[in-house]
């Protein structure tokens, strides 16, 4: 028994092999079958290799029509000659209409971005905002003797000040923070713990150019202060976006100057939002993983647009330092305050005379309610603006101004920031029927509603 296997090779290796088998009519029947079974595997493994890297490799058609794979320093060539702003608009340009919501189209986009245009993104954000942000250099306040620096492993002591100083010194700031350019005029919010019991502030603007703020006030209760400088030249507002459509998730950055280094600008996520921190009684805040530190307070958090969303203002920390949580102020709250204590030298909030609990599941269980499903009134003050309305007690307050109500804390913020003396409509429900009432906007020191706001 024999078998006979004679190689040879055709034109050329570029063609492969061919081979050609005589096999004896004798031979064994097994191993010939073995034979051939190696050879089909080999040859089948062999070309769908070969049909994956084809279909992987990048091809173009050149000027006569022909398919070619893309030579040497194409890719570099082509990348030279785009700008930042060509490459964020490639990347973005497909069309997402096969994408069955607008989640997926999302996602669709965000794949084919790529991480460099992440990164352009931050730089564009950064370099739109960033002559936006101030340095504040506060004098005349001293150093918090009540303090010793040292926190409890089980508290997390919340970023109040803003590098104190022992000097008292005219010609020594006792403190440094960061501030926003809201207006060309001169109009620059900030936090009430960085300007807090100083006799002087100074603004350092982007450029170096230092001016001496003529007015700063500030409302401890919810730690916004404002600051008027004037300047001969406009100087350069930012841009305001809308705290209000942040999601968890979304990429920000913050700038400001922490430890007296100007300009600098840190990346992250929202966190959480809608926080409440012992340090700041009206907080309602944004909570976020980007890096603040002693100096960033009263600085920008932007979004990738460039526009401010929020104001940074605080740290959980068992060091002092940034440890990884982050909060900063709603823009659409900070910014309402600021041009209260800009206009009236004080913020007047609206208020109706109730007292409110979220439904949560345990509460909406007990009361046969949907979690979440509106606000409930837990008391009504006795001749309150809400009494009068017609208010009642278990009362489930679910739209105010034609806007859906579900939290206890943004529906208070909503009624604040309503003009004192208007009438706004509110819709309840009540042993599940729905109830149109209207109510007249008092003051939160005087919820009756006897007494008009000062003009």
């Amino acid at each position: 028994m024999t078998v006979g296997l004679q190689e040879r090779y055709s034109e050329g290796r570029a063609k492969g092999y061919a081979i050609e088998l005589n096999l004896g009519t004798t031979g064994n029947p097994m191993t010939t079958y073995r034979l051939l079974v190696a050879i089909a595997f080999s040859f089948l493994a062999t070309m769908a290799f070969c049909m994956g890297l084809s279909a992987d490799e990048p091809r173009e058609a050149d000027a006569a029509g022909d398919v070619r794979a893309p030579q040497q320093g194409d890719a570099t060539s082509a990348n030279e000659e785009k700008t930042d702003s060509q490459d964020i608009a490639g990347a973005v340009s497909a069309d997402p209409t096969e994408a069955d919501n607008g989640d997926s189209r999302e996602v669709i986009q965000a794949i084919q971005a790529g991480p460099r245009a992440l990164s352009l993104a931050f730089r564009m954000a950064a370099k739109r905002a960033t002559p936006s942000v101030v340095t504040l250099l506060t004098y005349g306040q001293a150093a918090d003797e009540s303090s010793d620096g040292s926190s409890s492993e089980d508290d997390l002591p919340f970023l109040e000040k803003v590098e104190p100083r022992p000097e008292t010194r005219l010609d020594r700031p006792t403190g440094v923070g960061s501030g926003v350019i809201l207006s060309a005029d001169g109009l620059i919010i900030t936090n009430n713990h960085v300007v807090a019991r100083a006799t002087r502030v100074v603004v350092q603007l982007h450029d170096e150019t230092k001016l001496e703020a003529e007015l700063f006030r500030g409302d401890p209760d919810s730690d916004v202060a404002m600051v008027r400088v004037k300047s001969d030249e406009p100087l350069q507002a930012i841009s305001v976006g809308d705290s209000d459509e942040l999601e968890i998730g979304d990429w920000v950055l913050a700038i400001g100057s922490p430890f007296k280094l100007e300009a600098t600008v840190s990346a992250g996520i929202i966190s959480a939002k809608n926080r409440e921190i012992d340090s700041v009684r009206r907080s309602n805040m944004l909570q976020t993983d980007a890096a603040i530190n002693p100096g960033n307070s009263g600085g920008a958090l932007i979004d990738l647009s460039g526009n401010v969303i929020g104001i940074s203002t605080a740290i959980a920390t068992r060091t002092g330092f940034y440890q990884g949580v982050g909060f900063a102020i709603p823009i659409n709250q900070a910014r309402w305050i600021a041009d209260e204590l800009d206009q009236h030298g004080k913020v007047r909030r609206a208020a109706i005379g109730t007292t409110l609990a979220d439904l949560k599941p345990r509460i909406a269980k007990q009361f046969g309610e949907a979690p979440y499903s509106g606000v409930l009134v837990y008391q009504v003050i006795k001749d309150s603006v809400a009494d009068k309305a017609g208010l009642l007690p278990y009362d489930v307050i679910i739209e105010f101004d034609g806007r859906p109500v579900c939290d206890s804390v943004a529906f208070q913020q909503a009624i604040e920031r309503k003009p004192i003396g208007s009438r706004q409509p509110i819709v309840v429900r009540r042993e599940g029927d729905r109830v149109e009432l209207e109510v007249e906007l008092a003051t939160v020191d005087n919820p009756t509603g006897d007494s008009k706001p000062d003009e």
